[in-house]
């Protein structure tokens, strides 16, 4: 009799409870804003049972996808197990500091033995040629002007390589052979700053130089007692010189200004007549191609314009850029670069070549100048009165 009458109670008491639940969730869902499932953080093991379609639809999956390295990031910070460590190179970060090996080098290593056995000493600089077998002799005379301090490497554009063995420096050099390719597009894909970050100098040298007066051991000496970061040895006078600044000078060491020609020097310190060396025989400090290479751009393979704008990788440009001139050089000139383009619209091949080297040039100057535009608008300054001698 008891049961009978307490099931009537229990009933309405549930109906009572129903609708007070229903009035309460919607008095709550009208007074609190509307959440975001990106707020929810559920368990990664709960995830394959729920239909995110249900929640969010496409939205949820895209966040989804989206936020996958930064949630992976969080659980491996989060994870005493797991490393992750940001300040790594990028794409190392899951690797111990401790492994990490950012750099690399040009030595050559043996195939047995203790790796920390393999040197009695290492080079401490790099010369560079871009080379055509035609100039094998004059390559020969030039880098036997280099010591056992250099690491010679080799940049064959006319894709003849083993015949270099008849010297015996050749068989302890490193030569990378690619087709009609120049020393700007080489250096930007072979060069990069953490390959060649052991050597406190890099030398990038043409093939066609005559270096009877010049000697490498003395003009690294002249380059630290001077201070110069980016430097070239200086020219010897003759038919066919383009710059005064390269010009070699007997009264002095070193120079880093000129007198140019009237109109050629608006601004004194710069370029042509201060802070300037020209392409076809630079030498850079390890921290100044570091600058320099990030300048080169990856489909401008004539270099020309970058000896104008090298003086944005030090500072003060006029006192770290200079010529050499106890230690100089003779520009032959041999066109042996433009025998390597093709004829264009009845146009010879050095011709078609030499045009290029000026198209790349106005635009390289293109690009630079509204990099620095862009850079500076982007800071609130107006430097448009300053970008011609910035």
């Amino acid at each position: 009799m008891s049961y009978s009458k307490r099931k009537p109670n229990e009933s309405m008491r549930l109906i009572v409870i129903f609708f007070f639940g229903g009035f309460l969730g919607l008095f709550i869902g009208l007074s609190v804003p509307a959440f975001s499932t990106t707020k929810l953080n559920l368990p990664s093991s709960l995830l394959p049972s729920i239909d995110l379609s249900c929640i969010r639809g496409r939205d949820t999956w895209s966040f989804m996808k989206n936020d996958d390295s930064i949630s992976s990031q969080d659980q491996l910070l989060n994870s005493p197990s797991k490393i992750w460590v940001p300040t790594n190179p990028r794409g190392a970060e899951r690797l111990p500091p401790g492994i990490v090996n950012a750099q690399s080098d040009f030595f050559l290593r043996r195939l047995w033995g203790l790796p920390n056995e393999d040197f009695t000493s290492k080079p401490k600089y790099l010369v560079t040629f871009t080379v055509g077998y035609q100039q094998k002799k004059n390559i020969d005379a030039a880098v036997k002007k280099f010591s056992k301090d250099f690491t010679i490497l080799l940049f064959h554009y006319d894709g003849r390589t083993t015949e270099w063995d008849e010297f015996e420096w050749s068989k302890k050099a490193i030569h990378v052979s690619v087709h009609k390719q120049t020393k700007w597009w080489y250096a930007k894909r072979f060069l990069h700053p953490d390959i060649v970050a052991s050597y406190e100098y890099i030398f990038m040298w043409d093939e066609d130089l005559g270096v009877e007066n010049f000697n490498a051991e003395e003009y690294i000496k002249l380059v630290k007692k001077h201070g110069l970061e980016i430097s070239q040895p200086a020219l010897e006078p003759q038919k066919g010189l383009i710059w005064n600044m390269t010009k070699r000078r007997n009264d002095s060491e070193v120079h880093k200004q000129a007198q140019e020609k009237p109109g050629k020097c608006k601004y004194p310190l710069l370029p042509p007549c201060a802070a300037f060396v020209e392409i076809m025989a630079p030498v850079f400090s390890r921290d100044a191609w570091r600058c320099v290479w990030h300048m080169i751009q990856n489909e401008f393979v004539h270099g020309w314009g970058l000896d104008f704008a090298f003086r944005k990788c030090v500072e003060p440009a006029h006192e770290k850029i200079g010529v050499v001139d106890a230690q100089w050089i003779v520009h032959q000139g041999i066109p042996s670069l433009g025998d390597q383009g093709e004829a264009q619209t009845g146009k010879p091949a050095w011709r078609a070549v030499k045009e290029r080297c000026g198209m790349e040039w106005r635009m390289f100057q293109g690009r630079l100048t509204n990099a620095e535009r862009g850079y500076y608008k982007s800071k609130g300054i107006d430097f448009s009165d300053l970008l011609a001698h910035n």
